[in-house]
């Protein structure tokens, strides 16, 4: 197995950001992103803040508030808290001006691994080479995806934050695969209900111990019935409301000899 190695320029701690800006502190977690074992030749890897906490003796609210930092302050750095993708700015600049065919190789299928392609693009800007520059443009330039928050690991917080939204925003959007699955489960809940709707009078062969007559009679026929027995039992052609009631009792017991039914 190929022993990976990442080069650290001298020219690092005559960096005027390096120099003026960082702390000490700073000075080693930039170094731990350019040289820890998760790195790639393309300067975007997946890693998590519970793995950089663990590497560099830090708690998990420290690693968090060096990427803010970093994100933030330094600009340097983008992470995406839902790949758990982060991404070099300089690392193209650094590391990719001089690449024979076996990078290029290298350099193509680490790009085909990349999840949230809005990276490729955030280290292409600075890339002089123009070869590995259009090499990254051919994947950036494919449709990205979007992330949602509720996919986000509560770990992982939110860094993903105020520089990079802005870039992204000119993206072409699409729903995420999580989304798609909640609209086919409201489609399928909705059908489902109408179902329900359209079979609330149950057919003869699921209700063979009632009396079907009882369930299946149209209602035209009820009413004439009805309307017959008032009209013989004394009730005026006023008594609108009377009648009324007596439709919507009729109708009640109708629904009770189907509830009956269906638990039988």
């Amino acid at each position: 197995m190929m022993v990976k190695f990442r080069m650290v320029r001298t020219n690092f701690w005559s960096n005027p950001i390096v120099l003026e800006e960082m702390t000490p502190e700073d000075k080693y977690f930039y170094l731990y992103l350019l040289t820890n074992p998760y790195t790639t030749q393309i300067g975007i890897y997946k890693i998590t803040k519970k793995q950089m906490a663990f590497d560099l003796g830090y708690s998990i609210e420290s690693v968090q508030s060096l990427m803010v930092r970093f994100i933030e302050h330094h600009k340097l750095i983008r992470y995406n808290p839902v790949t758990r993708e982060l991404a070099i700015r300089n690392w193209g600049k650094d590391n990719l001006d001089k690449c024979g065919k076996p990078v290029m190789d290298c350099i193509l299928s680490e790009l085909k691994e990349v999840e949230d392609r809005s990276l490729i693009r955030y280290v292409a800007e600075l890339i002089r080479n123009q070869d590995v520059h259009s090499l990254y443009e051919s994947f950036y330039n494919q449709e990205i995806t979007v992330f949602s928050k509720e996919d986000r690991d509560p770990e992982e917080n939110d860094t993903y934050i105020t520089e990079c939204g802005d870039v992204d925003d000119p993206f072409p959007q699409r729903y995420t695969i999580r989304e798609q699955k909640e609209k086919e489960k409201q489609k399928e809940k909705q059908q489902q209900k109408e179902k329900q709707q359209k079979a609330f009078y149950p057919s003869m062969e699921k209700t063979p111990e009632i009396d079907q007559s009882l369930l299946c009679k149209p209602k035209t026929e009820d009413v004439k019935e009805m309307a017959e027995f008032w009209d013989a039992n004394g009730f005026s052609s006023l008594d609108v409301n009377a009648k009324q009631q007596q439709l919507t009792l009729m109708q009640r017991s109708e629904g009770l000899l189907y509830e009956l039914s269906r638990d039988g």
